[in-house]
């Protein structure tokens, strides 16, 4: 970070704050047209949402950069404030808002050949043009210039990639776990990231064994149950750092936290005492066992039947896209406990013991078989198919106590699994930043280093201004949540924007690389085939888009 501050930064905040209201009131105008194209009878109409889907899958990505405007606003105001706003951060913010704006008025990327355009929302060229105010256009003038981008480039070129790019904003608190993180990474993870991801390997259990004494699966547990009891804004800097030296690994703590919010959250007293404690320590590994293979996101066809017979369950069914299946010694098991009640509201919560399998014996429980799906990346863990035929779970591990309450308890984490989620896809996004940038560096054609080349030190600008961006708003969501706000439209956004930025970072940073970019031992091919599992997994971007525009829609 630099120190000099911006020395008309009132000017441009002014200007900001200007821009951002007319954005806003254009979003209203596209929310009320869309609204009114999908209601029938006064009601929301699924089937007319369904029809419009691209325009109300829009709306959630207009409304994802809305925020992003808000949060560069209050970033700027906000270092200011303490000092801490520098040429970098500057650079940064004016660069992301122009280019935020220019997209609005010119057109969203929903994904790579998706585009959302305010005409798409029925808004008529008069109205649109109301809306562009001279500050609109000013902003985007003095903000996205080549001579900005240069700039931005020169510093970032003596920044270097061992930090990141622009003061976070975080207190020294966080950005000493940040430090602290990123020494264990450097020292155990990154050395050997492409060798466990080139064998399909599991992480060692040696580094399971360190982010245990770390910390890292107990960070959001209350302290009575023997975690740290910190936020969620902490787990977003832990799961970041992790996942920017390998994404396997940055995925262990969720496993955890995902885990131990269930439990915290919907388990009775005694099933908090028993397993929480050891969740925090590292002592049992977790894993979620949500998925089948033909429902995928849509959890209300859930088929795997758990039938009291006694003090136990008996599970039978089919589960899919299971993450660290073989060494977990507990499943949060998604089961249908009532057969005659149809939809969510038949569904309940298992806390499924199982013995810690190996690759010659992975799933040594009675009642359990399974098989291992190979994956393109976020390897590490290993992914699998699992069967279960009268797998017996205690009824005492009813999460909860009630059946019928699976669903519910399941909802109540997916803010939480969204922040976490955006901060995995800005720890990608940073590593092929990294990747791009050293390789653009040391890269020597026609005399000189490829990062002296605009169209390669462009590429490097646009990452860290995305990721920029990317990482207020899923601080924001987080944030929200540890104040214990409703927040899952801002997560949402913090994932629907991450999964983008990551792909298109991970992009960019093998093009730089050119041809030794598709070679297997160069790192970047890793980070690209892992940057794709982001806009799929904890719901995909298109159900993202569909979950929070009906959100939208419903005011």
């Amino acid at each position: 970070m630099t120190t000099a501050t911006h020395p008309d930064l009132s000017s441009w905040l002014k200007d900001a704050h200007s821009a951002l209201a007319s954005v806003d009131a254009l979003y209203n105008e596209a929310l009320a047209s869309v609204r009114a194209r999908v209601t029938k009878d006064g009601k929301l109409s699924n089937e007319l949402i369904e029809i419009d889907q691209h325009a109300a899958h829009g709306l959630s990505w207009f409304a994802t950069y809305l925020q992003g405007l808000r949060e560069m606003i209050h970033y700027a105001e906000r270092l200011s404030a303490e000092g801490a706003y520098g040429e970098t951060e500057d650079l940064l913010t004016r660069l992301g808002f122009a280019e935020f704006l220019a997209q609005v008025f010119g057109g969203i990327p929903m994904s790579q050949g998706e585009i959302i355009r305010l005409a798409d929302f029925g808004l008529a060229p008069a109205a649109v043009a109301a809306r562009r105010i001279p500050e609109v256009d000013a902003l985007i003038a003095s903000g996205a210039t080549t001579a900005n981008r240069a700039r931005l480039a020169e510093l970032i070129d003596h920044h270097g990639a061992a930090e990141t790019i622009g003061a976070s904003g975080l207190d020294e608190t966080l950005e000493a776990i940040r430090s602290e993180m990123r020494r264990f990474a450097s020292d155990n993870v990154t050395p050997f990231a492409q060798e466990w991801h080139a064998k399909n390997e599991y992480i060692p259990l040696e580094v399971i064994g360190g982010l245990a004494e770390l910390g890292v699966f107990g960070l959001t547990i209350p302290e009575e149950f023997g975690g740290s009891g910190m936020g969620k804004i902490a787990m977003c800097v832990v799961s970041e750092e992790l996942s920017r030296a390998y994404i396997g690994v940055g995925s262990l703590g969720t496993r955890s936290e995902i885990a131990g919010e269930l439990i915290l959250v919907g388990g009775t007293k005694e099933q908090k005492q028993k397993y929480l404690p050891r969740i925090a320590s590292g002592e049992i590994l977790p894993t979620a066992v949500f998925t089948e293979p033909n429902n995928g996101s849509d959890l209300a066809g859930l088929r795997t039947r758990a039938t009291r017979d006694g003090d136990v369950y008996k599970v039978v069914g089919n589960k899919t896209w299971i993450t660290h299946p073989v060494r977990a010694d507990v499943m949060t098991l998604l089961v249908r406990t009532n057969p005659n009640e149809k939809g969510y509201k038949g569904l309940s919560m298992l806390l499924a013991e199982k013995p810690r399998g190996t690759d010659e014996n992975p799933f040594p429980a009675k009642g359990m078989t399974g098989g291992e799906i190979e994956v393109l990346g976020y390897r590490g863990m290993k992914e699998f198919e699992i069967g279960f035929d009268n797998f017996e779970v205690p009824a005492a591990n009813l999460l909860g106590g009630a059946e019928g309450n699976g669903f519910k308890q399941l909802m109540e984490t997916f803010e939480s699994a969204r922040i976490q989620t955006a901060a995995r896809a800005l720890g990608v996004a940073q590593c092929a930043l990294d990747l791009g940038l050293r390789y653009a560096k040391e890269r020597i054609q026609f005399g000189k280093p490829l990062f002296s080349f605009p169209r390669v030190f462009d590429k490097i600008v646009s990452m860290a201004v995305e990721i920029h961006i990317a990482r207020q708003i899923t601080y924001f969501a987080a944030r929200a949540k540890d104040e214990g706000k409703r927040c899952d439209l801002e997560a949402g956004m913090a994932k629907l924007l991450g999964a983008r930025v990551a792909w298109a970072a991970a992009d960019n940073a093998l093009q730089i690389h050119g041809g030794n970019g598709f070679a297997l031992e160069y790192p970047v091919s890793r980070v690209l085939c892992d940057a794709r599992i982001l806009n799929i997994f904890e719901g995909a971007a298109e159900i993202q888009a569909q979950v929070i525009a009906r959100r939208l829609l419903e005011g």
